[in-house]
């Protein structure tokens, strides 16, 4: 029976037979070979007698080959493991040529997260990435889990849409009408009513509208699935395939709305303190060295660990859009025009820097800021009685900035109807939207959270291509 690696060292049993199986990390003297199985960030090491070992398996345990090993666990002497394999026997699963092995980020030498990104189908075996998934599985675990405890439904919304949940219009098409040749009406437009759904059809940018469907009959709803944006961003922030978290709440007005996603966030750095130490401090100790390396302005002020602690033990400050514009607008960085983005009148869209001083400089605690001007937010946003705000919410992080927006929805039809009138929206494609604020319509909320955005912050990477398996980018679509 095999045995993972996790499993080996968390509950070492001395003196038992044990199987391991994974790749080779390192081998060292014909002696020693670091075995990784992925189920930790940590190795087992093996220790073989090569006097009594055949030549040609030796040659055969390479860096990236695959391995079984057989043998008694035994206490180990060497620095950094409680316990090591005394090989009995070791085979072969599957080898890896040493050239070969040189040529790809699988060599021991340090390579660039670029490099890694184009080695995407290799880059698990790192010990970055191992970490990073391991914490990305957990996080999508303990949504379910906060979600599930507190009676809410997951429902899945459509990928397949013919909505703009945004009404910014970046999507991506779906379509099987011939691009070369494709059908058209009396109009010289393209006829979509010959395509495969009969009208156009694009990949959701938002589960929201359809989930506020389910919440106003089921009460407590969440979405987790992908969403698509086709926005030509070539940022560190910025991904065309990505995964959001999106609960949607009858009954819940913008106090409550705030109350959950503080919940949930706290939740959530909770979950990756108790379950994911190694990794974390892996990645604590990886972002320490990075910084090592930047000007001193640029360095995060506390670690990974810290950020996450920073989160659980502050309560957020609740803070207008309206107060935090004068605070900006008379803070030293705007003053001494320090901020790429200078803050002079009320109205202005709100930037990373700007969210990141509010929270690591002025308050020092995470930030919810809330009620912000109508014209800078969607449609479906409820409007408050001065006319110029609407009932929405964002919660602010150290070092990443935005990491939910949400709002109260705008429950009243003549209201919503209006808005979508202003925004040049066509009233047609919600027809069925609309329909739900007629029959029993009630106060409702919600926020969505980048998932990506959410794993940026928890493992302290900087660029939200590292966050995700297989990231998708403008001109990269690759495996």
């Amino acid at each position: 029976m095999r045995t993972k690696i996790k499993a080996l060292l968390s509950k070492p049993e001395i003196g038992h037979n044990v199987t391991v199986k994974g790749w080779v990390r390192s081998f060292r003297n014909d002696r020693f070979i670091a075995i990784n199985d992925g189920s930790t960030i940590k190795n087992i090491q093996a220790v073989i007698d090569f006097e009594q070992s055949d030549e040609q398996l030796l040659k055969r345990i390479t860096i990236g080959a695959s391995v079984a090993v057989n043998g008694e666990l035994i206490a180990s002497m060497g620095k950094g493991q409680s316990v090591e394999i005394k090989a009995e026997s070791v085979t072969i699963l599957g080898d890896a040529d040493p050239e070969e092995v040189k040529l790809t980020i699988l060599s021991p030498k340090k390579h660039s997260l670029e490099k890694l990104r184009e080695e995407a189908h290799l880059r698990p075996r790192t010990n970055t990435f191992g970490a990073i998934f391991r914490i990305r599985h957990a996080m999508i675990f303990a949504v379910h889990r906060f979600f599930n405890e507190r009676g809410f439904l997951n429902i899945h919304t459509p990928i397949i849409t013919g909505s703009d949940a945004e009404g910014a219009g970046e999507m991506f098409r779906v379509t099987t009408l011939d691009p070369a040749a494709p059908p058209k009406n009396d109009a010289g437009e393209v006829d979509f009513k010959q395509d495969f759904f009969a009208k156009e059809t694009n990949l959701t940018v938002s589960g929201q509208l359809e989930g506020e469907l389910a919440a106003l009959a089921l009460s407590d709803i969440y979405t987790f699935g992908p969403t698509f944006r086709a926005e030509n961003s070539n940022t560190s922030r910025h991904l065309a395939e990505f995964w959001m978290i999106e609960p949607e709440m009858a009954f819940y007005e913008l106090a409550d709305n705030m109350d959950l996603a503080e919940e949930f966030l706290k939740y959530l750095a909770g979950y990756a303190l108790e379950h994911c130490a190694d990794d974390l401090e892996f990645l604590k100790q990886r972002g320490i060295d990075e910084d090592s390396k930047k000007p001193q302005a640029e360095r995060n002020e506390m670690d990974l660990m810290e950020r996450l602690r920073f989160v659980i033990e502050n309560d957020f400050q609740r803070v207008s859009y309206t107060e935090a514009i004068e605070i900006l607008r008379n803070s030293k960085p705007n003053k001494k025009k320090k901020f790429k983005y200078l803050i002079e009148e009320w109205g202005a869209d709100l930037q990373s820097e700007h969210e990141r001083f509010l929270v690591e400089k002025h308050f020092k605690r995470p930030v919810i800021l809330f009620d912000y001007p109508k014209n800078i937010k969607a449609f479906y946003m409820r409007q408050n009685e001065d006319g110029k705000t609407v009932g929405a919410m964002d919660v602010l992080f150290p070092g990443i900035g935005e990491i939910i927006g949400g709002s109260q929805r705008e429950e009243r039809h003549d209201k919503l109807l209006e808005r979508i009138k202003e925004m040049d929206i066509h009233e047609e494609d919600l027809w069925w939207y609309l329909t739900t604020r007629k029959f029993g319509t009630v106060p409702h909320s919600g926020f969505g959270l980048g998932f990506e955005r959410l794993m940026l912050f928890v493992t302290g990477m900087g660029n939200i291509r590292d966050v995700i398996p297989f990231p998708r980018t403008p001109g990269s679509a690759e495996f």
